[in-house]
């Protein structure tokens, strides 16, 4: 009988823990083996309990139990009770561990002190040095991000380094006579398009930069790309996504601007497009734009909102017209807000707007009688987009406005 009941597995005694005699009888060994013999379908007990599980079973208490009373680790089990029980003992052991700590507290908090006293005379230091930069302005140049410092979306400590940054990056962003290169497309064609974009950013209501950036788009891939003419629209819509994207926070979606096609193109053939344009750009399209010159400029002037609107105006014909695709961002601003002064009898370039727009006012003149003649001469009927657009109330009626006579002009040269 005995080596019958030696055969029987012995795993669901094992696996209570009431009775210590019945856990010192039975070797790890044996047991790990019927174990791996035993199924998960067997009638006799459950499987081999996963690890995850291991915690809730007693029986994994009492291996390891097992384990650390063979490894040795009777004594530190009985210092760890000994210390429980023991409450006097454990608050000394406390109070001697927290006694050290509190002088180091200490030490590092005077260090802190100090730390921050030294800051604090830093702080008083630098106002001196922000007078010593103020004095760098002429004496009669004003600094008119005096009164925004308070404003942080102004960005005023900035604003004389981003606005030179962009300078800098004019010089990247010539253009040169592209329409040479061209043989299906014309300046006419492009003219279109352009008031077919005015007439876009108007009814998805964007923001002015994102036309001024889109147009450009146009202009920089039309320079390193040749394109038949029926491409030409979807090209004018891809530039105002890929615009929208940079500049709008809500930019419309890809279904606006083939509807605004009349799905003349693809969902493919306008993601293909858009690649091409980022690719042949090397996707560097932070283009400056004379919007952002002539709002600087403007307040610079200190020019009403109905003199910065007609500026704006006349930069927006210019937009159109392929001869002023040459000219940079910075002097297009300057010289649309020469003229709109002159056109409103507001004076002339003042000692602030050379030093901050760094142009004289005879380098101004010649580029302002074009824009001059440009006014006068707008008889096309095909693009009415910039003149019914400023032409209404909320733009002051500027389009309105008769251009400056020559004679006057003629008089400042």
């Amino acid at each position: 009988m005995l080596p019958l009941r030696a055969s029987r597995p012995t795993l669901s005694k094992v696996s209570r823990a009431g009775k210590p005699v019945a856990v010192e009888n039975v070797q790890p060994v044996k047991e790990d083996c019927v174990q791996t013999k035993r199924s998960p379908s067997s009638p006799q007990g459950g499987a081999k309990k996963r690890s995850a599980f291991g915690d809730i079973t007693n029986a994994n208490k009492n291996q390891q139990l097992l384990q650390k009373k063979k490894d040795g680790q009777k004594a530190a089990l009985k210092k760890t009770r000994n210390i429980a029980v023991n409450g006097i003992i454990k608050n000394n052991e406390i109070k001697v561990r927290r006694a050290p700590r509190k002088v180091v507290i200490s030490d590092v908090a005077v260090g802190v002190v100090k730390e921050e006293k030294i800051s604090n005379e830093e702080v008083k230091s630098e106002p001196k040095v922000e007078t010593g930069l103020k004095q760098v302005l002429p004496p009669d140049v004003e600094d008119i991000d005096k009164d925004s410092l308070d404003d942080p979306f102004c960005s005023s400590e900035y604003a004389e380094d981003i606005f030179s940054y962009m300078r800098e990056r004019e010089e990247k962003f010539v253009l040169s006579n592209y329409m040479e290169s061209q043989k299906d497309i014309s300046k006419e064609m492009r003219a279109i398009l352009v008031d077919w974009m005015v007439e876009v950013q108007e009814n998805f209501e964007l923001n002015h930069e994102t036309l001024y950036l889109a147009v450009k788009l146009v202009d920089h891939y039309l320079a390193v790309s040749v394109i038949v003419r029926e491409k030409l629209q979807l090209i004018g819509s891809t530039t105002v996504l890929i615009a929208s994207k940079f500049e709008e926070r809500c930019p419309p979606c890809l279904d606006d601007f083939l509807y605004i096609c009349d799905d003349a193109y693809k969902r493919e053939e306008l993601i293909a497009m858009e690649m091409d344009i980022l690719q042949k750009l090397n996707f560097d399209i932070n283009i400056p734009v004379p919007y952002r010159f002539l709002r600087r400029f403007g307040k610079c002037a200190h020019a009403s909102m109905e003199t910065l609107t007609l500026a704006r105006y006349i930069c927006e014909l210019t937009l159109q017209d392929y001869d002023f695709v040459q000219e940079s961002a910075s002097k297009m601003a300057a010289s649309c807000l020469l003229l709109a002064l002159k056109m409103k009898d507001l004076g002339g370039w003042t000692t602030t707007l050379r030093h901050y727009s760094g142009y004289q006012e005879m380098d101004l003149l010649p580029l302002v009688k074009r824009l001059n003649f440009m006014i006068m001469c707008q008889s096309n009927e095909k693009l009415k987009a910039v003149r019914s657009k400023y032409s209404h109330r909320v733009f002051f009626e500027v389009a309105k406005l008769p251009p400056l006579d020559v004679l006057k002009l003629e008089d400042l040269s």
